[in-house]
């Protein structure tokens, strides 16, 4: 079967929006996370089958981690070498995820999740210290790598929703890294997982193709200005982003679920 290939009944000012939409998720994403929020909606608006939907959107949102990936390690808010046990563990973690969501219902983390986002959304908005400043570190790399990158991997894989935020509350709080730095660690890490979990949706023929490239390419517009700015602004600009996010993910899961 060939629907991948195509865009099927999709009317090109549908297409246009989506990839629209995709520049949005993209700025959001390198910013604060979230921009699942946007796409995930969008796609299935467009009628588009469920699984699909999540095999897609993987592909999409993988060009625009990428980009801000690359955006911090120019910006020199990232060196990727320093994280290699930690991208192959999240890979892990995240294909694993990827493979058990098949098998086991996970609505049960509806329930959990916007309250731990509330949690955070509070800590973002009256945590002094969260600032462009490296801190202490509070636990090694490896350390780092076996319970976050894999735990957290595991999770997007698995369901997904806050990723990006946990990732850059466990970069900040364990890594002891400012916000800036946290944030390029996570798109890495966010890429890692989403790759893992696009390569176990492939394997399955889920993947719309030619719409996931489309919207990569707004993504990865909306990656590179998103994560310009970031490093420019610092966290003025991410902690506000954070809060916002980490609300939406509450009331999306609250409402939707």
């Amino acid at each position: 079967m060939e629907h991948w290939l195509s865009l099927g009944s999709l009317p090109v000012e549908v297409v246009l929006v989506l990839v629209g939409l995709a520049m949005l998720a993209g700025w959001v994403d390198s910013i604060g996370g979230g921009g699942g929020l946007i796409t995930i909606p969008a796609l299935l608006w467009a009628g588009i089958p469920p699984v699909q939907v999540l095999a897609t959107n993987k592909l999409q949102s993988s060009f625009g981690s990428l980009t801000a990936t690359l955006n911090y390690t120019r910006q020199g808010l990232l060196k990727p070498s320093d994280y290699k046990v930690a991208v192959v563990l999240t890979f892990i973690g995240s294909a694993l995820g990827a493979l058990i969501v098949q098998q086991i219902d996970s609505s049960i983390l509806n329930k959990i999740i916007p309250f731990l986002m509330i949690l955070f959304a509070i800590y973002f908005i009256f945590a002094p210290a969260l600032t462009d400043q490296d801190r202490q570190r509070r636990m090694s790399h490896t350390g780092f790598a076996l319970i976050i990158g894999m735990g957290i991997g595991f999770y997007d894989g698995f369901f997904g929703p806050g990723t990006g935020t946990f990732f850059v509350m466990a970069a900040v709080l364990l890594l002891g890294l400012g916000i800036q730095r946290a944030t390029g660690l996570t798109k890495l890490l966010n890429f890692t997982s989403n790759l893992a979990a696009l390569m176990i949706f492939a394997a399955h023929g889920e993947v719309l193709w030619v719409l996931g490239l489309l919207m990569g390419l707004g993504q990865i517009v909306g990656s590179f200005l998103g994560s310009q700015m970031a490093s420019k602004h610092g966290a003025k600009l991410i902690r506000p982003v954070l809060v916002i996010v980490s609300l939406a993910v509450s009331i999306k899961l609250f409402v939707f679920s």
